[in-house]
């Protein structure tokens, strides 16, 4: 019986977020496109006596309680297959939170397959991106990787063709945007708009991979998280300044990254970007769907 297991958690972006329409239930129908990047969290899960998850994080500023998507994916598998023995996990964090670069949903994501295989449950993928959906819209695109289309709330997901490998460099400034406060923003931005068409686009991202458009992204959320923290649309004014072919807000941010065609590019711009104080830099490359599943090797999501 295999006692441990190390496994990264990779971090993703949105190759453009439209955000269509407000729902009765309160949440937003989406249509974006995700793709996973090489800037990755670690997950190390050992097998310990009782029936207990214990949780540590190199990043102190992270609860490692049940508030914690790690914690709310080991309870769940455990509810749902009743799950006697428990586990030690190891979060090595790296992605930076409130982001919009889907860590804590990527470290759920993982959590559950790495406890899966540990604790020798007889369960199938389909059920794991089930519990995965039932913890947040993004985790069910982590059982995919690579570049995908996202539908309804997030959890739809229709794996696309992988595009051409990019070298991305991503930027976390100092501000903080919830994801509660964007939509938020954007709702309210949406009613008292003086511009005929809403704010809510109803407007449709391309589906096929290959026409997507690097050089003309849209996230919607850029209208109002710009303004709510002007030093986001800083931090893509100089990611475009220091050579990005493009650049757009990560998610609901508050991280934005840049696209750049060459690893000699993206080197050029990291020694040309002109940083405020506290902001942090993540140089990273695009990783498609045969390697995101090569990562997990024979453990991975097929």
């Amino acid at each position: 019986m295999q006692k441990s297991l190390i496994l990264p958690a990779f971090a993703k972006v949105n190759l453009g977020l439209r955000v269509l329409s407000q729902r009765a239930d309160g949440y937003h129908n989406l249509n974006t496109i995700f793709q996973t990047v090489s800037l990755h969290d670690t997950i190390e899960v050992s097998l310990i006596d009782g029936p207990h998850t214990v949780l540590s994080c190199n990043d102190r500023s992270l609860a490692v309680n049940e508030s914690n998507l790690v914690i709310c994916a080991a309870k769940a598998l455990r509810d749902r297959f009743g799950a006697e023995r428990g586990a030690r996990i190891r979060l090595r964090k790296r992605i930076p939170a409130q982001a919009g670069l889907g860590g804590g949903s990527a470290d759920a994501a993982i959590t559950l397959l790495v406890l899966a295989k540990l604790w020798e449950l007889n369960c199938s993928r389909d059920e794991l991106i089930t519990i995965g959906s039932q913890l947040g819209a993004d985790v069910s695109f982590f059982s995919h990787g690579g570049t995908a289309r996202a539908t309804g709330i997030g959890e739809q997901i229709e794996s696309l063709d992988d595009i051409e490998p990019k070298w991305l460099l991503i930027v976390k400034p100092n501000a903080n945007i919830s994801t509660a406060d964007a939509y938020r923003a954007l709702d309210e931005r949406s009613l008292t708009s003086l511009i005929p068409e809403t704010i809510l686009s109803s407007s449709q991202p391309t589906a096929d991979s290959d026409k997507i458009d690097l050089a003309n992204l849209i996230n919607d959320f850029e209208a109002v998280v710009f303004d709510l923290e002007p030093e986001i649309r800083r931090a893509k004014s100089a990611l475009l300044k220091a050579g990005a072919d493009a650049a757009l807000l990560a998610g609901s941010g508050s991280a934005v990254f840049g696209v750049f065609d060459s690893e000699d590019a993206q080197r050029r711009a990291i020694q040309a970007i002109e940083l405020e104080t506290g902001w942090r830099v993540f140089p990273c490359k695009t990783v498609g769907r045969q390697e995101y599943r090569a990562a997990f090797g024979d453990i991975g999501y097929v």
